[in-house]
Order: C-alpha cells, then sequence, then structure tokens
C-alpha cells in the first residue's frame, strides 16, 4: 500500500512576477524550493512507513505537478527517504487554479491505486489557499482531517489524530484511507544524507502528462479553472505617519483638527 506525499515547488523569493496576461506567477528561471509545510508532509510520511512496517507493508511517493524544474524537489524528497516520486507535468496543466490542480493531483493518484493515506501540508506559501488538500479528498470522495499537529493511532483501517485549532485541538478518527493535511507542529524535517542524496540523483522519476491518463479537459489547466483573477498589483507603500507634539491639549487638538480638514478627511 501507498502513502502518498503531494508537494508544490514555490519561488524562493518574495519578489515574484506575474504573467499580464494569465494574471499567473512567472515561476520559470526563479528559485524554487519545496513548500515549507510540504516537507513536514514528507517527514510524516517516512515516518508513518517505519510506524507501520510490522502491519502494513507501505511504500511512499511523492508527487507534484509543475515545470520540468519541480523535480529537482523531488529529487530532493527521495534524499530525505521517500520511495518513488512523480512529476506531472504539461503545457495543459499550465495556469491551473487550485480545483483544476487538485482534479489533476488526485487523476494521478486514483491511477497509482492501492493508496493508504494521501498527506500534503496544510497550504503553499505562494498561495496560502488551503484547499489543495481537501480538493484531493472531494475528488476522491475520501474524507479528510486538515492541520493535524500529531497521528496518535494509524492502522490499515484507520486513523486517529489531533487537529490544531484557535484555542487547543480536537481528536478526530477516520476511516482510511484517507487524505490529510499537517502543520509544522507535527515534527521535524531530517536532513538528507550523502547516502540519499546519490540514490536520489540515480533514482528514475516517472513523468505524467496529459496523454497518460483520461483528463477531462474541461477540468484542467487555465481554461478548467473556474477561479478567475480579475486584477492583480502590489498594494501601495504606506506613507508614514505623522506625530502631533504640542504641549496644550486645546492646542494640539486644533492643530490636529485643521491638518484632517485640509486632507479633507474630515
Amino acid at each position: 500500500m501507498k502513502i502518498i506525499v503531494c508537494i508544490k515547488q514555490v519561488p524562493n523569493t518574495t519578489d515574484v512576477k506575474i504573467d499580464p496576461k494569465t494574471n499567473t506567477l512567472i515561476r520559470e528561471g526563479v528559485e524554487s524550493i519545496i513548500n515549507p509545510f510540504d516537507m513536514y508532509a514528507i517527514e510524516e510520511a517516512i515516518r508513518l512507513k517505519e510506524r507501520l512496517k510490522d502491519t502494513v507493508e507501505a511504500t511512499t511517493a511523492c508527487l507534484t505537478m509543475g515545470p520540468p524544474q519541480a523535480e529537482s524537489s523531488l529529487r530532493e524528497a527521495l534524499s530525505m527517504g521517500i520511495d518513488e516520486a512523480v512529476l506531472i507535468s504539461d503545457r495543459a496543466f499550465a495556469g491551473s487554479d487550485t480545483w483544476a490542480t487538485s482534479y489533476t493531483l488526485a487523476e494521478t493518484i486514483r491511477s497509482l491505486g492501492d493508496y493508504l493515506l494521501i498527506l500534503c501540508g496544510k497550504q503553499a506559501s505562494d498561495g496560502d489557499t488551503a484547499q489543495v488538500g481537501p480538493g484531493i479528498a472531494a475528488h476522491l470522495d475520501l474524507p479528510q482531517i486538515t492541520f493535524i499537529r500529531k497521528i496518535e493511532q494509524i492502522s490499515k483501517e484507520n486513523i486517529v489524530a489531533e487537529r490544531l485549532m484557535e484555542y487547543g485541538y480536537d481528536v478526530i478518527s477516520s476511516p482510511l484511507p484517507a487524505v490529510i493535511t499537517v502543520v509544522k507542529e507535527i515534527n521535524e524535517p531530517r536532513l538528507p544524507s550523502l547516502k540519499g542524496k546519490m540514490r536520489a540523483k540515480k533514482a528514475e522519476v516517472k513523468k505524467v502528462v496529459k496523454a497518460d491518463l483520461p483528463f477531462n479537459d474541461k477540468f484542467i489547466g487555465l481554461d478548467g479553472s473556474p477561479t478567475i483573477v480579475n486584477k492583480i498589483f502590489s498594494p501601495p507603500k504606506k506613507e508614514p505617519g505623522h506625530v502631533f507634539q504640542e504641549h496644550e491639549i486645546d492646542q494640539g487638538l486644533d492643530v490636529i483638527i485643521k491638518t484632517l480638514r485640509g486632507q479633507n478627511i474630515i
């Protein structure tokens, strides 16, 4: 059975550029990293495989959808201890919103078959929507638990986990297979070993293109994305505040009122 991790390669910079025609991020030529929250999902998948070894014969697989350069992130996951990697890359998938992305990932996961658990980071640092994990669960018609900080119990049939809340946590039980999203409190991601890096360098990364699976054209890429970005822009810089230093209260109030009236605020 497979423990599957879905990761995303995100820009390693705050100076992102936007395509003015599509209103999507320009990723080509930008230094990228694995989405930080996805690192915790990778680590937890590796730990769960070890945890289940006496009862379940499990393997780990890492999936990502993106341009060819996203293969480097998959090799990093392999160097940490993931068993196999799958890159979903085709121009037909470009411009996907969270709905189209979760659909494409779900159909690829469906083709892998025999999965026990699907893990995602709670959200991506470039979009912050936290929608792809739940979207995968919806497309595969699976139960989901989001914002997991600890997996208390897991077997072939069931998982019990702590879901982080604003003022504490919930303990939730779910049948498997299921989709979970994790937060940083769940573990501390390991550093790749030299042996792991050598293995990852030689490992095969499976490629999936549109023609490989029966994707519905209505649900993929920019045309299959119901989310429409009408306009995107950087917010204007805030003007510095003004400090009024008047010794007398009445005099100070007069100055403030005069200033606000001069700016047509009152």
